[in-house]
């Protein structure tokens, strides 16, 4: 009988390589859709023979992986590696998007884009109007939201889950955090969309429009709470005080535009992501169902066996540094594979099982260090609410597509379906 391939040599198959230096992995597209179907095959070989590893992404720069969790632990707190590249070179180079666009400027002074002592002090200041009060005041609006929408696709017989019920929990909530109209939603997933998905393009010029309106937009809804401010988290940001210190206009459209994507698109994911790994492991599905003290935990295990962030944003190196024996030149990109660090067998017992009574579960799905996830604690709780009132009211929930049809999304970032179709 003839050996089967390997999963990296049939997924090497499969995707358009990228032409990049001879390495001992093989080299793919890590941002295709294709590659993420398969993307914890190439990872498990990547920690076992190439823990540090270039890759040549579709928008032009090599960017180094490093896919072991020891190593991506280490990396995410590492301050030999900056967020700002002007603090790895000691210049503003040209950037991926042309910096003298000057909308493009007012979005560079987001938390993630920044270092200390700037991140500390955006941070600090957001903190005062993102409270864990506020974060709770919104479980009510969560349950009642998650309700209205199985009671609707319950009626239908049957739903994408991604665009039915995902997508509106997170995108109504976040929204109406920050005070942003019913009506304008729709622009926003657009925007969003467009802007997330920039890693897979090799013209990263067709998204300036998006960015273009959604920072118009931004700045109109800003000038809007300006005149009338009411009890929404715009509101409450350009109240926000510490030490003297306020939010800029820039920083304020920055961290609005921030919260924006990061407050809904990673929450889509985890919720998706989630109920599809449920639906592949029914004997954990079933557990679950049956013992709701298990939600938390259960939520920590989706988080880590299939979280909605794939790989970490980027890092430039402000000097020369060598890991796991491979040395990593000053400026170049550097990005911890949150997905491989997830499924280290050095790290779990059995990685690749999915247990939803997990107890020992230090994952990195949220990062580490000061750009821990600032949403964290709401992403949690939209995640508990919206597939716990899943599983109570949709008992019979299953697939209505073959598994390999489904499609995730283009992208280096962030890791969802573009659509899940389910029936019960």
């Amino acid at each position: 009988m003839a050996a089967r391939p390997s999963p990296c040599r049939a997924l090497t198959r499969r995707v358009q390589p990228f032409i990049l230096a001879a390495v001992s992995v093989p080299v793919v597209d890590v941002t295709s859709s294709d590659f993420k179907a398969n993307a914890y095959a190439y990872y498990a070989r990547l920690r076992a023979e190439a823990p540090v590893h270039p890759v040549k992404l579709p928008s032009g720069p090599v960017g180094w992986l490093v896919s072991r969790y020891d190593d991506v632990a280490l990396l995410l707190k590492d301050t030999r590696l900056a967020k700002d590249r002007k603090n790895a070179l000691g210049s503003r180079p040209f950037s991926r998007l042309p910096a003298m666009l000057g909308f493009l400027q007012a979005i560079e002074r987001n938390m993630l884009d920044v270092d200390a002592p700037d991140h500390t002090r955006l941070r600090g200041l957001v903190h005062l109007a993102f409270t864990p009060r506020l974060v709770e005041r919104m479980r009510a609006r969560i349950e009642t939201l998650s309700e209205e929408l199985l009671s609707r696709a319950l009626a239908a017989g049957g739903m994408d889950l991604i665009a039915a019920y995902a997508l509106p929990i997170p995108l109504t909530v976040i929204s109406e955090m920050l005070g942003i109209p019913a009506a304008d939603r729709p622009r926003f997933q657009k925007w969003s969309n467009a802007i997330v998905a920039v890693t897979a393009s090799p013209n990263l010029f067709r998204v300036l429009p998006a960015i273009w309106m959604f920072v118009r937009y931004i700045r109109r809804m800003i000038a809007a709470k300006r005149a009338d401010p009411q009890d929404d988290l715009i509101s409450a940001l350009m109240r926000a005080e510490e030490a003297g210190e306020r939010l800029s206009e820039e920083e304020l459209v920055a961290m609005v535009f921030l919260l924006v994507v990061a407050g809904h698109e990673t929450t889509v994911h985890l919720i998706g992501n989630g109920a599809l790994a449920l639906l592949r492991f029914p004997e954990q599905l079933a557990r679950l169902r049956h013992a709701p003290a298990l939600d938390a935990t259960a939520v920590e295990e989706l988080l880590r066996f299939q979280g909605p962030v794939e790989v970490s944003t980027e890092r430039y190196a402000r000097e020369e540094i060598e890991i796991a024996g491979v040395t990593i030149p000053r400026g170049a990109l550097v990005y911890g594979v949150l997905a491989s660090a997830n499924r280290d067998e050095t790290q779990f017992e059995k990685a690749d099982v999915l247990d939803v009574g997990r107890e020992r579960n230090r994952h990195l799905a949220f990062g580490q260090g000061i750009h821990y996830c600032l949403g964290a604690p709401l992403a949690r709780l939209e995640g508990q609410i919206a597939l716990r009132r899943l599983l109570d009211r949709v008992p019979t929930l299953r697939l209505a597509v073959p598994e390999a049809s489904l499609r995730w999304r283009k992208g280096l970032n962030l890791r969802g379906l573009e659509a899940l179709p389910v029936t019960w």
